[in-house]
């Protein structure tokens, strides 16, 4: 079964409207299931195009403290993998936003990929982003994301050669996650000129969307990437919010984001 790509749309949506597309993280689990459906719902209702949801995982290694301590409670308190559906589920119910999954490739893995695919469209999910998943190894999740529709979301960084970059684009579906730091993730004071580089290269490979995440923390960085990618990505800066000031705080840094996505004509 292939159905039309949700990231793809939410996308062509906010570019129709003159906008670069606003892409919210949150964690699953943190500070509950609960919370966390509803700082979804508060960023679909604020101006997010689409969110990703993270699945907490015991190692983490592309994400910074903030994102680290948040994963921890969550698993601190009892979330267990599956509960990622209900998560899912609970915002695609509420909103119209494209909702994917975010994950180390070892938890889709124990669960079973087509168990895990199928699971995840039934809950309304549009796919999934895997940031240790290279294309090369993925025959299994692109034969589930074929069957099941979903968007197959793979990263692209500045050390990508070019071979890897169009192996890589020609494997995604929905958009092509560009990494414009080399690193962990987190809030920074300003954007690295590596994205613009890493975009570019993306379309030159045949991306026709590219979104830019790790280190987006303000609208003035939304508006900095949005003037040159299809969407921008937004997690550590979210996920402190929603830390200090709950589902209003991520209400109000969103609509806040959302005034950077507007490109100038």
């Amino acid at each position: 079964m292939q159905s039309a790509s949700k990231s793809a749309a939410a996308i062509d949506r906010a570019a129709a409207d003159g906008r670069a597309a606003l892409i919210g993280y949150l964690p699953a689990g943190f500070p509950s299931v609960q919370e966390t459906i509803d700082a979804g719902i508060a960023l679909a209702e604020n101006g997010a195009d689409l969110i990703e949801i993270g699945i907490p995982y015991s190692d983490p290694v592309m994400d910074g403290h903030v994102i680290q301590a948040a994963t921890t409670e969550a698993l601190a308190n009892g979330f267990r993998v599956a509960e990622v559906f209900d998560v899912v589920a609970g915002i695609t119910a509420a909103t119209d936003a494209a909702v994917l999954v975010m994950t180390y490739w070892n938890p889709v893995v124990r669960m079973g990929v087509d168990e895990f695919s199928r699971r995840l469209a039934e809950a309304g999910g549009a796919g999934l982003i895997t940031p240790d998943l290279i294309p090369d190894e993925a025959s299994e999740w692109m034969a589930a994301s074929d069957k099941y529709g979903l968007d197959r979301v793979f990263l692209v960084a500045p050390s990508s050669t070019e071979e890897r970059m169009k192996s890589t684009v020609a494997a995604s579906r929905g958009f092509v996650y560009a990494v414009s730091i080399m690193g962990v993730t987190g809030a920074r004071s300003s954007v690295s000129t590596a994205a613009k580089d890493v975009v570019s290269a993306a379309r030159a490979a045949g991306a026709q969307r590219v979104c830019v995440g790790l280190g987006v923390s303000n609208s003035g960085h939304v508006q900095e990437i949005g003037a040159y990618a299809d969407g921008v990505i937004v997690g550590t800066a979210l996920v402190a919010a929603l830390r200090d000031g709950g589902v209003r705080a991520v209400a109000d840094l969103t609509r806040e984001l959302s005034t950077g996505t507007r490109k100038s004509n």
